[in-house]
């Protein structure tokens, strides 16, 4: 079998997880992973899955926007690439950086570039932007892998230097610290 990745998005609504799987099912094909996500108003997701050496990803690609295209659902299917680790297989330590502040242009732009400087991997972001100048109402969470040989000291002295020039509260923690102070 081959692996695909298959992105999905358009406005939200009840059942879309249900007809993606189900057409998969009715392929042949297994879903491997899947992250999904609503966006103010718009679904995102996306899903791996390893389907029939028979099926293309075309084919499959149709059948999806058959169904999904009266949802007004947009698909994109393509093969999975393999590709070396985005750390080129360097050891690395999960992190978590979170920060809070008024909602301005530029927050991720700026600090995603000390991120990328560093050789540091975003492997998830979640912002959550309400407007207005109410610091708890806008807050960005970056799960990240920090290459174990980097100077940690000047990557966190960058972000706290960069956070206290936008007016943000920043906190840099190992992701074994964060989930068990935050652990519901």
């Amino acid at each position: 079998m081959k692996k695909i990745i298959i992105s999905v998005f358009g406005p939200d609504r009840p059942g879309i997880l249900a007809a993606v799987s189900r057409i998969l099912y009715e392929q042949n094909c297994n879903i491997e992973n899947v992250t999904q996500t609503i966006l103010q108003s718009e679904f995102s997701g996306s899903f791996i899955a390893e389907m029939p050496e028979t099926l293309t990803a075309d084919i499959l690609c149709g059948l999806l926007s058959e169904v999904l295209t009266s949802m007004r659902l947009q698909v994109h299917v393509k093969p999975l690439e393999t590709s070396q680790p985005a750390l080129g297989g360097k050891p690395s330590e999960p992190f978590v950086i979170t920060t809070r502040g008024p909602d301005r242009k530029g927050l991720v732009a700026n600090i995603t570039r000390i991120i990328a400087d560093y050789g540091v991997n975003v492997t998830n972001l979640q912002a959550a932007f309400k407007g207005g100048e109410n610091p708890n109402d806008n807050i960005m969470i970056y799960e990240v892998d920090v290459p174990v040989d980097i100077d940690t000291h000047a990557f966190h002295r960058k972000l706290r230097d960069k956070a206290s020039e936008l007016g943000l509260v920043i906190s840099i923690q190992h992701r074994k610290i964060f989930e068990a102070i935050n652990r519901v």
